[in-house]
């Protein structure tokens, strides 16, 4: 009655509204000059970010469980809703480390995620991995910028882009992996390299433009990359300048219309000079994930972010659980059970570098005991990184605690090196996550390193490929054994008691 009403006060007929086939919306109101119906569709996206594989509750983590309802019930209240991943989603946690991601990938597909770009972690276990889960995923794996070493060509477990169609409207999504080389270790990558820098932006820029011709009217870029800057409560405006060491804004000049961001952990909404948001929101299921509205009107093909916001955790972690995490948990269960049994106790909480220290020296430890007959070994440790929860609780330790701890799957390694990187890598390193452990022919070697000579040490195969460290590697333990797996040793014969 109300539209009816309008209609005759403007002097147009009822009848009118279904003959209008052209809006028009000359004063951009949303609403139709000549019918008076909406000409606005309003998509929402959310996208998660180094998810790290927490999938089930624990002490230290919530897991995906209440996500998941909260996901569900906006999709219930929105058919438009798009749900990404912006990368880093396996690797993290035994639920999904002990099944090399596909419990993730499964949970993903029963919530229908449009599409996930590749993260850097995604290659801890080797690009085999990625394309096993490429083929169990319902959605894409989007990176425009991974090729074959050999080939010269795009990996084929990965797509430049997809396009999304509702209500009319063609949502086109590019996926990209930022300038993260070096923080995978070479021997899980080295069959792979990225293309970043301006060959990034070129191939954006023609993948943009190829999704314009074929009918996108907005255009999502999904970076595995971002800004550095602690966490960010309000939206903040930047200059090309500060996100140039990741992101060229060029692309923000009629290329792109959103980006979603990961790699850094951090949580902002940034507003670039050509007023493009970009959102990330930290990490390990600990910040939350980003949201943003958008309205696109058919009647002037222009599109606007209505909101951009960042979903804390706290607006989902007391809902209700979803009976899907339990069913998958129980699937998986004869992969998973080994996780949860009690290795021993540990009668303190223990800092991360505190747990770093002790991988280091167990790295000496075991490396004596391999190869101390044939080498005179002077330290072992190297570049030791810890991930959520950063440190070891009080109470009983099982297998899942020291794989959140250290989930990488970089095997014990015995490598050469010659007297001034020993000294400038290892002895006077400025590198804080460095930590190494020396006996009494360590002791002399520190207080008397001769330049060209060779030396002996004991690293895992992160350190041990990292090129700058200008190690050669002489022999990798022929069994697989991993700082956790020394770990989960060291507690069953009450180390930590």
């Amino acid at each position: 009655m109300l539209v009816a009403l309008l209609l005759l006060l403007c002097g147009c007929q009822p009848t009118e509204q279904a003959e209008c086939t052209k809006h028009v919306d000359a004063d951009s109101n949303g609403v139709c000059d000549k019918c008076f119906v909406t000409v606005f569709v309003y998509f929402d996206f959310y996208a998660i970010n180094d998810l790290h594989g927490k999938f089930a509750d624990t002490n230290d983590n919530i897991g995906v469980d209440e996500l998941t309802t909260y996901l569900k019930t906006a999709r219930e209240k929105d058919e438009n809703s798009i749900f990404l991943s912006t990368g880093d989603m396996w690797q993290g946690s035994s639920e999904s480390n002990l099944t090399n991601g596909k419990i993730i990938t499964e949970w993903m597909n029963e919530l229908d995620f449009t599409a996930a770009s590749i993260g850097n972690h995604e290659y801890d276990w080797g690009g085999e991995h990625i394309k096993s889960n490429s083929e169990l995923a319902e959605f894409p794996l989007l990176a425009i910028n991974i090729y074959d070493r050999e080939t010269k060509k795009q990996v084929e477990y990965c797509k430049s882009s997809t396009i999304v169609e509702a209500s009319g409207i063609k949502i086109g999504i590019i996926g990209a992996i930022g300038d993260c080389y070096s923080s995978i270790a070479v021997d899980k990558c080295d069959d792979v390299y990225f293309l970043v820098g301006k060959d990034l932006t070129k191939l954006v820029k023609e993948e943009a433009s190829a999704l314009k011709e074929q009918g996108a009217d907005f255009i999502v870029y999904m970076l595995h990359d971002g800004f550095e800057e602690t966490d960010l409560s309000s939206t903040q405006s930047v200059t090309a300048s500060e996100i140039a060491s990741y992101y060229d804004v060029s692309l923000s000049d009629g290329y792109v219309d959103l980006v979603f961001e990961a790699h850094t952990h951090q949580g902002y909404k940034l507003l670039d000079e050509h007023g493009v948001y970009h959102l990330q929101n930290r990490g390990d299921n600990k910040g939350g994930i980003s949201h943003a509205e958008v309205a696109i009107n058919t009647a002037t093909d222009t599109s606007q972010v209505r909101v951009a916001e960042l979903v804390s955790v706290t607006d989902y972690q007391f809902l209700p659980d979803d009976a899907l995490i339990q069913s998958l948990l129980k699937k998986y269960e004869p992969q998973i059970s080994y996780a949860n049994q009690v290795l021993g106790y540990n009668s303190l909480r223990r800092s991360g570098d505190y747990m770093r220290q002790l991988v280091a020296d167990l790295y000496y430890e075991k490396g004596m005991e391999l190869w101390g007959d044939k080498y005179n070994i002077v330290l072992g440790g190297g570049f030791t990184s810890v991930r959520s929860p950063y440190n070891l609780a009080q109470g009983n330790v099982t297998y899942s605690h020291l794989q959140s701890l250290f989930p990488f799957d970089n095997n014990l390694t015995l490598c050469s090196v010659k007297g001034r990187e020993l000294n400038s890598k290892f002895f006077k390193t400025k590198n804080d996550d460095y930590f190494i452990c020396y006996g009494d022919y360590g002791r002399e070697v520190k207080e008397n390193v001769i330049n060209n000579e060779t030396y002996y040490v004991v690293v895992d195969t992160y350190t041990a490929y990292y090129a700058p460290n200008r190690l050669t590697v002489v022999e990798t333990f022929e069994q697989k054994l991993f700082a956790r797996d020394l770990l989960a040793r060291y507690v069953q014969n009450g180390g930590l008691a």
